[in-house]
């Protein structure tokens, strides 16, 4: 399957049969995307770890799996596993589900093969295929389908980011794909967008339910006050970052959180992740590539995009904030869907609020806690967001290496501080008088 090919919509509500029918095509549309994403990784690569946050691309193809067999297949009457043994090895943190491999020995399992994995994946596939298409999953089974599709969306991403910190990891810096399309973008100005003070709906209405699919974090859907401020009209690029760097934004702590600037210390952080020490290239996915000034700055941590917001006179936006600008635009960005595999400059000098979706996640200033009255949803799956609500903050927009319909204008994602993996960059706000 291409990436640039398109993945049926969601599901939704509605009568069995045609559900069955819907998910059949998007199970196809989204198993065939990670087939896809992994084909330029060989076996040698699959298995490698670069560090304990990271997964092998192996691991990923097969916890994905489990997840349809385990959560879907499993339920209900008798059935046979595809191998009993891997339950324990690719359950990634599912506790009422029984145990796990430890997530930091992952890169340990030469075993089973890449080839051994992807008979796996094919099997659990017909097997899922054989279920939709004789319509006999009920609207229960039918929901964590669609759950497990937005998850498997997740980690095909996971994938991308693993694989570009393990490729980076390794002295000879291979690159994922050495034929990535460069796309060009103009210099845009940073302006501003001023709001008023206001009362706003955030949120989104719980799953399952007629409003579509979003995850149990981001309900239920209520009002906050967000006072008057104002949002920078685009992220902050690579020249903007760069002049922070030279102004000695590294080796001051000045505009450093205490423990940012402890990390700072301790790990010898002078530029962001995949810059060159002269920072005029950076490593992508499509191997070194010369800096490119205008796109969005990214693989930054909360810390140094705090620091950068503070060395500039502004802020972080809290998430509300930045979801009463994005409710209103319509999801259209670089994603995943593009094919290009990095953030690129804006393509046009619109007016306006500018790639508030794709190129970068955007740090906000928000904790990762619950919505008043938040429920987790019942059961194992309950696990799925509420138990990681504790010392991490939230990143709103998605990136490039999302899937298009993955994302929404409530969608929250989250990591801690010192996370610089991920395609993670900022957007500056400040306070109106």
């Amino acid at each position: 399957m291409s990436l640039h090919a398109p993945v049926p919509p969601l599901s939704g509500v509605g009568d069995v049969d045609a559900r069955c029918h819907r998910l059949a095509q998007r199970f196809d549309a989204v198993r065939g995307r990670s087939a896809a994403l992994s084909a330029p990784i060989g076996a040698e690569d699959a298995m490698v770890q670069s560090m304990a946050d990271a997964s092998p691309t192996k691991w990923h193809l097969a916890h994905t799996t489990w997840f349809f067999e385990r959560f879907v297949l499993a339920d209900g009457g008798p059935y046979t596993p595809f191998d009993p043994a891997w339950d324990y090895l690719f359950n990634s943190y599912y506790q009422s589900a029984g145990p796990m491999h430890a997530r930091p020995q992952r890169g340990v399992l030469s075993r089973p093969t890449l080839a051994q994995v992807s008979d796996y994946r094919d099997a659990i596939e017909t097997r899922m295929r054989a279920r939709l298409q004789r319509g006999d999953l009920d609207a229960r089974l039918l929901d964590i389908v669609e759950l497990g599709l937005q998850h498997e969306q997740q980690h095909q991403e996971l994938l991308l980011t693993d694989i570009k910190h393990a490729f980076f990891s390794n002295p000879l810096h291979p690159a994922y794909r050495d034929d990535l399309p460069q796309a060009g973008g103009s210099s845009v100005a940073l302006g501003w967008i001023a709001r008023q003070e206001s009362i706003v709906e955030v949120g989104h209405a719980a799953w399952p339910g007629d409003a579509g699919f979003a995850y149990d974090n981001e309900s239920p859907r209520h009002r906050v006050l967000v006072p008057a401020h104002a949002l920078a009209s685009r992220p902050v690029s690579n020249a903007e970052f760069l002049a922070f760097i030279e102004d000695g934004g590294y080796r001051a702590a000045g505009a450093w959180l205490s423990a940012g600037w402890d990390t700072v210390r301790a790990r010898g952080w002078t530029r962001p992740l995949y810059w060159n020490k002269a920072c005029e290239a950076e490593f992508t996915l499509g191997g070194w590539r010369a800096l490119d000034p205008e796109a969005p700055v990214c693989h930054l941590s909360y810390y140094e995009a705090d620091a950068f917001a503070r060395w500039a006179g502004a802020r972080l936006p809290t998430e509300f904030e930045w979801e009463q600008a994005a409710a209103s635009l319509p999801v259209d960005g670089n994603f995943v869907d593009s094919a290009r595999l990095h953030p690129s400059a804006p393509s046009t000098a619109a007016t306006g609020l500018q790639q508030m979706f794709g190129d970068v996640w955007e740090w906000t200033s928000s904790a990762y806690t619950a919505y008043p009255g938040y429920r987790p949803w019942p059961g194992t799956l309950g696990e799925y967001n509420g138990k990681f609500m504790d010392a991490q903050w939230v990143l709103r927009g998605g990136s490039c290496a999302t899937s298009a319909d993955h994302v929404r204008a409530s969608y929250r994602n989250f990591f801690p501080s010192d996370a610089r993996w991920q395609f993670a960059g900022l957007r500056l706000a400040k306070d109106s008088a």
